[in-house]
């Protein structure tokens, strides 16, 4: 079985801990963005892959194995470590994670012999959160002290576990499920980053736990499950899947263009240190607008106003080492013309003069398409009529 294929199929609740912070501040996301694809990306896949590796470790060393079971892990590692996302750091990073976790257990069992470690455990939290679960990527479970450890192998930014309503979700599923069997007192939150080394932990009582789910994620979920609520943009909406389109947040950005209409020269200090924040804000929700808007015309969605076109390009060589071969025949110390690589195209054509360039490298010179752009109709560069013919060779990949 693909490794990938193995996390990545779960199915996401309506609800799922995941889009906590979302859902609980701002009610009515949740049915707004139900419907609206997932876009995988190979980051995604790179981190799910991490998953399966650190599960697969995670089991190999905590975990009493029969010989099939061990025959089975052991393929399953063979065939991470075949998948083109495997790599080197993944392989160290995931390790470490592993004896971090084996440490965090052997600490369990010094507070009680009987403490059992979960891995990759269903958790449900439904008491609160309509069809509410999750996935716990460790969760630990002794006498006095519960805690949820969570893998969070990607590079982006910094993730805190105190008041992380994804953690405390996968928290209060996991003493839900096994808080009978324990007297647990204590609720420990980890969130691992290895790429970013940070490891945060937030400790909370059952008690404070269970305030939180009864004060804040019941009425909150029980509004974004009716699709209910007042919309509040924030922080939060940075991974939702309708933030280029959300009238909400660009009711309370336009709000910000108030200072657009002042003198700049009346402004204090302490208004141009607010209008920076917002300057902020306003550049992020202006980018989301855009990826949108050209998103929906590369799929053929006229945008008034605005047209599709080629956009620009650069030229290159495309065959660097025959051009240094050539540039030497005339008589150039390859040290002149690539010190350390090539010269550009640019500073070729200035050495060269145009016409000595063209007759000896104009045909190693290539000029590809630009990927296309939304412009206003104004410009003129003709618009784009097919992007299925116009484009059909290029891959549109971010850079």
């Amino acid at each position: 079985m693909n490794p990938i294929a193995t996390h990545a199929k779960r199915t996401h609740a309506l609800l799922s801990a995941s889009k906590a912070e979302q859902w609980i501040n701002c009610p009515p996301s949740a049915r707004l963005q139900e419907g609206v694809s997932d876009t995988r990306s190979e980051y995604a896949d790179e981190g799910t892959l991490a998953h399966e590796l650190a599960e697969t470790k995670l089991r190999r060393r905590l975990l009493l194995c029969s010989a099939s079971e061990r025959k089975r892990l052991d393929t399953r590692l063979r065939e991470i470590q075949a998948n083109h996302l495997y790599s080197a750091e993944m392989e160290q990073l995931t390790q470490e994670y592993a004896e971090f976790v084996e440490e965090r257990f052997l600490t369990a069992k010094a507070r009680s012999s009987d403490a059992v470690v979960l891995l990759e455990e269903p958790l449900d939290f439904s008491e609160w959160v309509p069809e509410g679960y999750g996935t716990g990527d460790v969760v630990l479970i002794a006498d006095g002290v519960l805690e949820v450890i969570d893998l969070k192998y990607g590079k982006g930014v910094p993730v805190s576990a105190a008041g992380n309503p994804q953690i405390q979700l996968y928290a209060l599923g996991a003493w839900s499920g096994y808080g009978y069997l324990y007297d647990i007192r204590e609720i420990q939150m980890t969130i691992y980053q290895p790429r970013l080394d940070n490891i945060s932990t937030d400790t909370m009582t059952v008690e404070e736990l269970l305030n939180w789910a009864d004060n804040v994620v019941r009425p909150a979920a029980a509004q974004a499950y009716a699709g209910e609520g007042e919309p509040r943009p924030g922080d939060h909406c940075r991974w939702c899947k309708v933030k280029a389109t959300c009238r909400a947040r660009a009711d309370e950005n336009m709000k910000a263009l108030a200072y657009e209409f002042r003198d700049p020269a009346l402004l204090t200090n302490e208004e141009i240190g607010q209008i920076l924040f917002i300057a902020d804000q306003l550049k992020a929700w202006v980018k989301d607008v855009e990826d949108y808007a050209l998103e929906q015309a590369l799929r053929g969605k006229k945008i008034p106003q605005w047209k599709l076109v080629e956009g620009r390009s650069t030229r290159k060589i495309t065959d660097e080492f025959e051009a240094v071969r050539r540039l030497f025949d005339l008589g150039y110390e390859p040290d002149a013309v690539a010190p350390r690589a090539l010269l550009g195209i640019s500073k070729l054509e200035k050495l060269l003069g145009k016409k000595q360039f063209t007759e000896t490298l104009g045909e190693l010179v290539e000029k590809p398409p630009g990927k296309p752009v939304l412009v206003p109709e104004t410009d003129k560069r003709p618009e784009l009529n097919s992007i299925e013919a116009d484009f059909k060779n290029i891959n549109f990949e971010e850079e």
